[in-house]
């Protein structure tokens, strides 16, 4: 091989073990990872603070890959960098993340070096992307992170908190109009820990970018209030060494480097859309190493000295760092006793003792209370006592009543408020709290239910990566009234539950709502969706009904449990006092009834075959579920004889009586098809 500095090495390296991998597993993206290994391996070796031996250290820089199909770009990091492996449960394997062995196995069943960066699947990767424009937008909320912790942590001689945050993004990143939405956002809020690194390419997947987008990014960028600075050639690692210091330097404004690439740097393939998504192919792949001074029939060559060299980069000046942290953290903790305790606790991702001793219980109320407002009354009790829960809404808090009282918005000029204005932005909302959740906080966001169509993809990212998310969605149906079909959402409950691991509440009343914030709560493996109603729901009695505590188990028996029934009536929301008042007749008529309360599904098929069977016996066979929203779905616990009463068309626009009228959600309606069912079976 030719004599070659240590980095100019390690630069190819990146790039031949990137396109190696990808052939190996014939599939994948090799142009990328080629094109920026001078981005990638000058800001990791030059400026990430990163211990590789302690990869979760609380102050470390983040490393965003937003180009998340350029995966193997970040693997041939993780490996040449040493770092060490987490499990599970935040303990130290002493095994490398990623071995070479590893890289080999990219894209293969069960490796650790899927397609797609996973949060959780591989160490050193900081949050899951792939889905463009995700990745930048968590970034922001790493960013807001930060500035929050250490608004609340940080004291004189103390910096607790000091770290950045860089994102590596693409064309195709920024024509998503989450990445616009987050970029706006981290403007007005000045994040000047915030660097994302915009690789222009000019290449998609069609081909020249021009097809599609023609923008002056730098303009756009500048528009949003953002530093813009440009490196004309992405192997000029001087140029990018400036770049990275002038962000480091600047302490008004987040900053945008924007790089100028060629896709697939040195192979025949080199700035063509062939070499996007697809192996260069054998006969490429070895004139690419020609090009390059390697052996062209080695795969996964590392020469001698390189991946010592740049473990040494990385721990000479990441160990020293850490080290220096962790001692500025002792003294802390003798200084500020609470605040370190608080700490240990955020970081362990647990809650302080407690965190839910002034929930509200709420009395029998005819009348009852909208499900939104009892949620705002079991939020801030419990905000009180949970420091760390930040959050807000898509420009709706005074509907969603999501606002913590007596407590400021957090802002450019108050990093240290809770409650957080993310504009009419639902989509980066949802990116941005998966950002701060990444980062250890409890974050919630909220709007109506009808808009969670607009944030679904951070909501099924928020489920992948086991992230305790809270989705506050209100105005959960048709009784949203004279708004009509365009506000009324209708499939959104099925859509959602069908997301893996994703915890869908729909309380009943109050002592529901309050069951549904703690339930949320108590776990950090999964997020949640609490679905509440703008319209005033009874607040049942629980000295003649069940406990609402009845909801952690997703299903129970509200009323009806004593002996085995004719006809089951399961419901949830604000339909579950038509339930009530109908088990109320029938009982009178002497009909055995029993109401079911199935405010998630989720926490339902969670539980064992007993219990499932001791609320919903195989042998009754005469069930309705009664709720507004679509029917798909019910099925399964009604069965082929069984009925719903739901939704089969979009709303309209009218008072809720009327519609509630029109559409069947009344009691006269569903004690006409109890007895059609006992009836006729």
């Amino acid at each position: 091989m030719p004599d070659r500095d240590l980095d100019a090495l390690a630069i190819d390296t990146i790039r031949v073990l990137s396109m190696d991998a990808v052939q190996a597993a014939n599939s994948g993206h090799p142009g990328t990872p080629m094109a920026l290994a001078p981005v990638a391996y000058t800001l990791w070796t030059r400026f990430l603070r990163f211990d590789p031996a302690t990869p979760d250290w609380p102050n470390r820089d983040r490393f965003v890959l937003s180009v998340g199909h350029a995966s193997m770009l970040l693997y041939s990091l993780i490996h040449l960098a040493g770092i060490e492996e987490i499990d599970a449960d935040g303990t130290k394997t002493g095994k490398p993340a990623l071995a070479l062995d590893d890289l080999r196995q990219f894209r293969q069943l069960g490796s650790r070096t899927p397609g797609h960066p996973e949060y959780r699947h591989t160490t050193g990767v900081e949050t899951t992307t792939g889905p463009l424009g995700q990745g930048v937008a968590n970034a922001v909320g790493m960013a807001l992170a930060e500035r929050w912790l250490a608004a609340r942590y940080n004291r004189d001689g103390f910096p607790i908190f000091d770290h950045d945050v860089y994102a590596l993004c693409g064309d195709g990143d920024l024509m998503e109009g989450v990445a616009a939405e987050a970029a706006s956002l981290a403007g007005h809020l000045r994040l000047s820990n915030l660097c994302w690194i915009y690789d222009s390419n000019q290449i998609s997947i069609e081909g020249d970018t021009a097809l599609a987008f023609d923008e002056d990014v730098a303009r756009r960028f500048e528009g949003h209030g953002w530093q813009v600075l440009h490196v004309a050639d992405a192997n000029d690692v001087d140029a990018l060494d400036a770049a990275f210091a002038t962000f480091r330097k600047t302490d008004d404004r987040p900053t945008l480097v924007i790089v100028r690439s060629v896709i697939g740097w040195g192979s025949p393939r080199a700035g063509s859309e062939k070499a996007h998504g697809e192996p260069l192919g054998p006969d490429n792949v070895r004139a690419t190493k020609r090009a390059y001074g390697w052996p062209e029939d080695v795969d996964f060559h590392i020469p001698d000295g390189v991946a010592d060299h740049v473990r040494a980069r990385m721990a000479d000046r990441g160990a020293p760092g850490r080290e220096a942290w962790d001692a500025l953290r002792g003294r802390y903790a003798s200084a500020h006793p609470e605040l370190a305790a608080e700490l240990d606790l955020l970081f362990a991702d647990r809650l302080p003792d407690g965190w839910d001793a002034d929930i509200p219980s709420f009395p029998a109320d005819e009348k009852g209370i909208a499900s939104r407002d009892a949620s705002g009354k079991v939020l801030n009790a419990i905000a009180a006592r949970l420091p760390w829960l930040v959050g807000g809404s898509a420009d709706l808090s005074p509907s969603t009543k999501t606002d913590i009282k007596g407590q400021p918005s957090f802002a450019a000029g108050n990093y240290g408020g809770r409650n957080l204005h993310f504009g009419v932005r639902e989509h980066g909302m949802g990116a941005v709290a998966n950002g701060m959740a990444l980062s250890h906080l409890r974050p919630y966001g909220s709007t109506f239910l009808v808009f969670a169509d607009y944030m679904r993809p951070p909501i099924r990212l928020s489920a992948i990566m086991q992230l305790a998310a809270v989705w506050v969605f209100t105005h959960d149906s048709i009784g949203v009234g004279e708004d009509g079909p365009t506000h009324q959402p209708i499939e959104h409950l099925s859509t959602l539950r069908a997301i893996p691991g994703l915890d869908v509440i729909r309380p009943g009343d109050a002592n529901e709502v309050a069951a549904a914030w703690r339930a949320a709560l108590e776990r950090n493996d999964h997020p949640t969706a609490l679905i509440l109603s703008r319209q005033a729901l009874p607040t049942l009695d629980r000295d003649r009904y069940a406990p609402a505590d009845g909801l952690v188990r997703g299903g129970y028996v509200l009323a009806g449990g004593d002996e085995r029934p004719d006809v089951i009536l399961i419901a949830t929301g604000s339909e579950l006092s038509l339930a009530v008042a109908a088990y109320e007749r029938l009982a009178a008529d002497g009909i055995k009834a029993r109401v079911v309360s199935m405010p998630s599904i989720y926490r339902f098929e969670l539980q064992d075959a007993g219990y499932r069977e001791s609320v919903l016996p195989a042998g009754v066979t005469r069930r309705i579920a009664i709720e507004m929203a679509g029917s798909f779905g019910w099925h399964r616990y009604v069965g082929l004889g069984g009925r719903t009463i739901t939704m089969e068309t979009f709303g309209a626009s009218a008072p809720i009586a009327k519609l509630q009228d029109k559409y069947g959600f009344t009691v006269d309606n569903l004690l006409r098809v109890a007895r059609e069912l006992l009836e006729t079976t």
